[in-house]
């Protein structure tokens, strides 16, 4: 019995040890995933030439485009100027069913493309350029990513600032959010409105909520969208807390001044020659509005 005991031990041992070789070669896989710099910098000179990419593939896992962002958040400066802020992505339901995403993601922003003025833009200003209906927050405290309240949260903002971002798909034909969050979530640049400055108010926060947000193409007098404030997460600010927490979990500690994009309030659509966007914050004090034309 002792004899056969110790053989089954010994048995276990070699089939554990041969389940930790296998375990361990699957992580090695997975690490080995992560696109390499040659990748990464053929995947950055096609963003130069704004021309369409095969990016890193459509089947990338979740942690391997995250690998992905951290390396395009260093090599896309030259490109795109220093770093403003964070954007947040898919912190709209319908986005996240679209993309088959499992909630919100994030990724870097930069100044060069960032426009504070009514814009007049090429229509291809990127491979495959879109329009969205977005809006900004900008920090004034660190604080932000402890906040365990929305209305504490505004204590720790400046502004809000009205923002039309222009995202660039990049990817040839169709692809998952995985593979989109691995082009650091399209980001090429936007259009800034006039900063609306934060009333640490109950009654500020809830209109954030309430607002209705309504995009349209003046050119062809034609609404293109219109939602309440709450698609975001029931409120923009949760939005903003969301993005300044997983900031911090993933290493990045937040300063003064940042901006934070908080998502799309409306699917994005493709831009064309003539359009005239208009983004308006109906229920913020002044109802304000940001605008880009395309020719």
């Amino acid at each position: 019995m002792l004899i056969k005991a110790v053989r089954a031990r010994a048995s276990l041992k070699i089939r554990l040890a041969i389940l930790l070789v296998f375990s361990l070669a699957a992580q090695d896989a997975a690490w080995a995933a992560c696109p390499d710099d040659a990748a990464i910098d053929a995947y950055v000179k096609d963003y130069a030439r704004r021309t369409l990419s095969t990016g890193f593939g459509n089947d990338i896992s979740l942690a391997d485009a995250e690998c992905a962002k951290r390396k395009l958040g260093t090599k896309l400066r030259p490109v795109l100027g220093d770093l403003v802020g964070y954007k947040a992505a898919f912190t709209n339901p319908a986005l996240q069913q679209r993309f088959g995403v499992d909630g919100p993601k994030w990724g870097y922003m930069y100044d060069r493309n960032m426009i504070d003025i009514i814009a007049t833009l090429p229509a291809d200003f990127g491979a495959r350029p879109l329009v969205e209906a977005d809006f900004i927050v900008e920090v004034s405290d660190p604080r932000l990513a402890d906040a365990k309240t929305p209305l504490e949260a505004l204590g720790y903002l400046e502004a809000l600032v009205p923002f039309i971002e222009l995202p660039d798909l990049m990817l040839e034909g169709q692809f998952s959010g995985n593979a989109m969050v691995a082009t650091n979530v399209a980001f090429r640049g936007g259009v800034l409105g006039m900063e609306i400055p934060v009333q640490k108010t109950q009654a500020f926060l809830d209109s954030l909520a309430s607002m209705t947000v309504v995009m349209t193409d003046d050119a062809e007098n034609k609404e293109i969208g219109r939602v309440k404030g709450s698609v975001l997460m029931d409120n923009p600010i949760n939005a903003a807390m969301w993005l300044a927490q997983a900031l911090k979990k993933d290493g990045i500690r937040l300063k003064k001044g940042d901006l934070l994009s908080l998502g799309g309030f409306i699917p994005p659509i493709p831009t064309k020659a003539g359009m005239k966007a208009r983004v308006q914050y109906i229920g913020l004090p002044g109802d304000p509005q940001v605008t880009v034309e395309f020719n």
